[in-house]
């Protein structure tokens, strides 16, 4: 979602991906691309595809992957809009659209919904500037998770960031299928996960119930509704790397990780799962 990203806040460094060279072909193992299997060929492949390749062997629904170019530029209009009109510019040779090129392929409802209301914002804009919801929407698309749920229990201990309580202790819960994460959509999450080192935080939507697809669908058609994403607070944090088998050393000292593992703000609530009573 480039055309309304938010820009690196003071003193953050921007995220620099790694060479393609660079990145190990087993990085793509991580239960984090799980979803994107199908795919396999396009991210081992020892050079990207050329957009045009990319966009035949995807196939996006109702959409063309286009090579993001100034001639594509001259025509000044926002990167969400251009997509509204059926075209997603991709620039060529880089991980962060190959990943947003993988999860339209994958997700297109969502991608849709979301793009959908960006342009339903951007309509209604004005000279007031980005708004809340754009800014929920955005974070989303950048690194969202959709989690599955059965037990309320899990996710009152998750409102308190009792993170012994979510993970370790929770293991077989996340193990069972009790809590799971039904998508990984954000794909600057995806580039930052081609870094085994980083630790990674999902801004998560939460939906009850035992299918992953049903979820992902669930999510779909709440954003579609504009029912979600009306504020970044919305979005829960979750330490990605805490799940188990998400992380190659998970001991003791790492859940006491507090710069990871953060304690919940004063005064922070989230807002319940769809289906759950708080």
């Amino acid at each position: 979602m480039r055309g309304g990203a938010p820009t690196p806040a003071a003193g953050r460094r921007r995220f620099i991906a790694p060479a393609r060279a660079d990145v190990d072909p087993t990085r793509f193992a991580h239960p984090l691309f799980a979803a994107f299997a199908d795919f396999n060929d396009v991210l081992v492949a020892p050079d990207f595809p050329g957009v045009a390749a990319l966009d035949q062997r995807l196939g996006v629904p109702g959409k063309r992957l286009v090579a993001q170019d100034e001639d594509l530029l001259a025509d000044g209009l926002h990167y969400e809009r251009r997509i509204a009109a059926g075209c997603i510019a991709t620039r060529a040779e880089n991980w962060h659209d190959l990943f947003n090129a993988l999860v339209w392929a994958r997700y297109p409802a969502i991608k849709q919904a979301l793009n959908a209301r960006q342009c339903r914002d951007l309509d209604g804009e004005g000279s007031v500037g980005r708004t809340r919801a754009q800014a929920a929407l955005t974070q989303f698309d950048e690194t969202g998770v959709v989690v599955r749920v059965r037990d309320a229990a899990l996710v009152h201990a998750w409102d308190r960031h009792a993170w012994d309580e979510v993970f370790p202790q929770g293991a077989e819960h996340w193990c069972s299928g009790t809590i799971a994460v039904a998508a990984v959509f954000g794909h600057a999450l995806m580039e930052q996960a081609l870094l085994p080192s980083r630790l990674l935080v999902g801004k998560c939507l939460v939906v009850q119930g035992d299918d992953d697809a049903q979820a992902v669908e669930q999510v779909a058609r709440a954003i579609a509704l504009g029912d979600v994403l009306n504020d970044p607070l919305e979005l829960r944090p979750l330490p990605l790397m805490g799940i188990p088998g998400w992380h190659s050393d998970q001991d003791e000292a790492f859940y006491r990780n507090a710069e990871y593992f953060r304690p919940v703000r004063e005064g922070r609530e989230y807002p319940g799962p769809h289906g759950i009573s708080r």
